[in-house]
């Protein structure tokens, strides 16, 4: 599993996958409440402190009418954390730290860096594994493109329980302001082949129809009708990470546009540097350093994990792989606080690779960094609205900058 390597159309696409998803939205979109408070006094109903001496005879009790429910509230999201203020010319930017997690299927994964991140304001993207929508028991609802229905290079949901605890997941992640994109479906890469690289724009096109097929009709797909709703606009959904970092990029831009993408993380670059409009997208490129622990390497958990030790299980060596990667994050956290001030990008899997060594170090980051002048820990929608709104020169002067190792 190397790593090495509007939607206007799609919501046609989608509507025409799940015709009847909307009649399952309204079955949900009810509000309950609370009866109104006692009325008081009434002509019928006289007041505690009249005496019993001038009490009327009461009146016979009108019929009582049924109180009036109260609106649930609307659950508010978060605001952004990035100060959407332009930069005049000659100041320095902030520097943003991206935390990305591929797959995002793992509620104590989940639970542990929603509450880190609570600590030090910070926002990070989640790229869905869109089959983890689906139940093994629905599996065939899934066909990746050139492989046999129902098949995969990863696990599907699980059961009912852990389907939906995931939506609950992805719902308080999304209102307390972090963001959700895609890692498609399948995960097939070159090990599985055909691959996304060998993947025309037609297969690109049905890999994210069916994604967002599953996320607008996951319940009745598996018949869980009665369940809490996903309740994360599809619309939000922007941008994404290819599984193994595989594409024919000419073929999947087609595919990126008439689904309403407006950034993608997927393409090996060279340093730390500014991303850069590529394929009709914001490109954030896949990140190189120069590691004091681990030399020259692709900035992803995965990466460091073959780099350390030809990724085998060694779960005895998790401190050491840990104290390594957390290192090769405080240098790319340097080498662009001093130099560039490109935004960091710390990719990583929810998992449990060799002894848990490396969620600790992306979250022993994510504490140690988020908090310190200067540096805002936010989403990649985020750091895009930011760079849309500098003056196009100040911007063609950050991208110009060279990139740091």
């Amino acid at each position: 599993m190397s790593e090495t390597s509007a939607r206007p159309v799609g919501r046609l696409r989608r509507a025409a996958f799940l015709v009847t998803a909307a009649a399952v939205g309204l079955v949900l979109a009810g509000c309950t409440g609370s009866p109104s408070p006692d009325p008081g006094p009434t002509s019928g109903r006289p007041s505690v402190g009249a005496s019993s001496s001038e009490r009327p005879t009461p009146a016979p009790s009108p019929t009582p009418t049924k109180p009036t429910p109260s609106p649930t509230p609307t659950p508010t999201r978060a605001a952004s954390n990035v100060p959407m203020t332009r930069l005049a010319p000659g100041q320095a930017p902030p520097q943003f730290v991206i935390f990305s997690f591929d797959g995002a299927g793992w509620h104590d994964r989940w639970t542990e860096f929603r509450e880190a991140a609570a600590q030090v304001d910070a926002r990070f993207t989640a790229f869905l594994t869109g089959i983890y929508l689906l139940t093994d028991e629905h599996r065939d609802a899934y066909t990746g493109p050139g492989h046999p229905t129902g098949k995969a290079s990863v696990s599907f949901g699980g059961d009912a329980a852990t389907v939906t605890t995931l939506v609950g997941d992805l719902n308080t992640a999304y209102l307390e302001g972090h963001e959700i994109g895609t890692h498609y479906n399948g995960h097939f890469c070159a090990d599985n082949p055909p691959g996304g690289a060998a993947w025309s724009t037609a297969d690109w096109n049905s890999e994210l129809d069916q994604f967002f097929g599953f996320w607008d009709g996951w319940q009745e797909i598996n018949g869980l009708q009665g369940s809490p709703a996903l309740r994360v606009p599809a619309t939000e959904v922007t941008g994404g990470r290819t599984p193994c970092l595989e594409a024919n990029w000419d073929q999947i831009a087609p595919a990126w546009a008439a689904h309403g993408q407006t950034y993608d993380s997927s393409i090996p670059g060279s340093g730390i540097a500014w991303p850069r409009q590529e394929y009709g997208v914001w490109e954030f490129r896949m990140q190189t350093t120069s590691s004091p622990t681990l030399g020259s390497v692709m900035a992803m958990d995965y990466n460091f994990w073959y780099k350390f030790n030809k990724a085998q299980n060694q779960p005895e060596r998790a401190p050491e792989i840990r104290a390594a990667v957390l290192e090769t994050y405080r240098h790319m956290y340097t080498a662009a606080f001093s130099g560039n001030r490109a935004p960091v990008l710390v990719a990583n899997h929810f998992n449990q690779w060799s002894g848990n060594a490396f969620n600790p170090a992306a979250k022993d980051f994510m504490l140690e960094t988020c908090g310190r002048p200067e540096t805002i820990c936010a989403t990649y929608q985020d750091v895009i609205a930011w760079m849309n709104l500098q003056d196009p020169a100040v911007l063609a002067e950050l991208q110009a900058r060279p990139a740091v190792y």
